[in-house]
């Protein structure tokens, strides 16, 4: 009979890490190309500024940043991570992976490593394997990472999502745990509206003459599906977790736009004694950099939340969404 692991019964987030973009850019510095206003920019997003980085970084060296802070506050070396999850669209080459080059730059090798491609749910599908990894004995620390710098896939010209967009990374590390610290995952996708957000034209497009591939979104049917179907997700991702909005400390949404975040926490019910995450006023929306930013902005701002019960929920381009309720570290 074939041997088998066992791995811990329990696991839990043991801290955070975050990089951003050193530019803070103002909403009057993307109007001009859209024909737009720093009002109109505010009333339908909720953003004032975005944070981007500049030509000679890229995301892997937010990735780093956001990596190497997330490790030290944890407490344990590079060389106890046992695997490094990376969610990101905005590598710099489809191959290798981001995640095998981060592992050698912070000293983690031999690590498995992989990239994720699940935009911007990709942090809550990281957490999803890093819980069942440490479960089935494959490893006693993960490094989750989303990390993306989304100005290098931006057209300045494009309404629909060039002005929302930041450049940031952030990191999560996830060990054992005396008691219960991430719920049961809620994921999937829906392939029917595969082309409500992506790229404007795919490689061979672009090697046959076609302008250079750039970020473009159907607004209004994200704007709907985000509202009405994921709600439904977050409260699922509740309901599993046998917890109730009024048991929650915080909540942390992929920060894709303020009407989405604040339709949900109206449509969630929650309290007034829930802290929301609005990181995207001052950051813009990072992809699958998101949620791990708006909690690590969240957990300095508020450390009184550590100990309590997060519920997160990313959801993007695929279309793909996952959802879990976290103990925050």
């Amino acid at each position: 009979m074939l041997q088998q692991r066992r791995g811990h019964e329990f696991t839990r987030i043991l801290a955070f890490g975050a990089a951003r973009g050193e530019n803070v850019v103002p909403n009057d510095d993307l109007v001009g190309p859209i024909d737009s206003s720093d009002e109109w920019i505010r009333q339908r997003t909720g953003i004032i500024t975005r944070k981007r980085a500049g030509k000679d970084v890229e995301a892997v060296d937010l990735a780093e940043a956001a990596a190497r802070e997330a490790i030290e506050k944890a407490g344990i070396e590079p060389s106890q991570i046992g695997v490094v999850l990376v969610s990101t669209v905005t590598h710099t080459v489809a191959t290798p992976s981001m995640a095998s080059l981060l592992a050698e730059r912070i000293g983690a090798t031999p690590a498995a490593a992989y990239d994720i491609s699940a935009a911007c749910a990709g942090y809550a599908y990281g957490i999803a394997q890093a819980d069942s990894f440490i479960k089935s004995g494959l490893a006693d620390h993960v490094l989750v990472v989303g990390a993306e710098k989304l100005s290098d896939v931006v057209d300045p010209t494009d309404r629909s999502i060039s002005f929302l967009l930041g450049d940031g990374a952030g990191a999560a590390v996830i060990g054992p745990s005396d008691f219960p610290g991430i719920a049961p995952t809620i994921w999937g996708s829906d392939g029917s509206k595969w082309d409500a957000i992506g790229m404007t034209a795919t490689y061979n497009e672009w090697e046959a003459g076609a302008p250079r591939p750039t970020m473009r979104q159907a607004g209004q049917t994200v704007f709907r599906w985000a509202v009405w179907e994921m709600v439904k997700v977050a409260r699922q991702a509740l309901e599993t977790a046998g917890v109730r909005p009024e048991d929650l400390a915080a909540f942390v949404p992929h920060q894709a736009n303020i009407r989405i975040i604040d339709e949900f926490a109206k449509q969630l019910g929650l309290p007034e004694t829930v802290t929301i995450a609005r990181d995207i006023t001052t950051t813009g929306n990072t992809s699958a950099a998101s949620i791990p930013l708006a909690t690590h902005r969240l957990l300095e701002e508020h450390p009184d939340l550590s100990g309590g019960l997060a519920l997160q929920i990313g959801f993007g381009a695929g279309l793909v969404f996952g959802a879990q309720v976290v103990v925050l570290p």
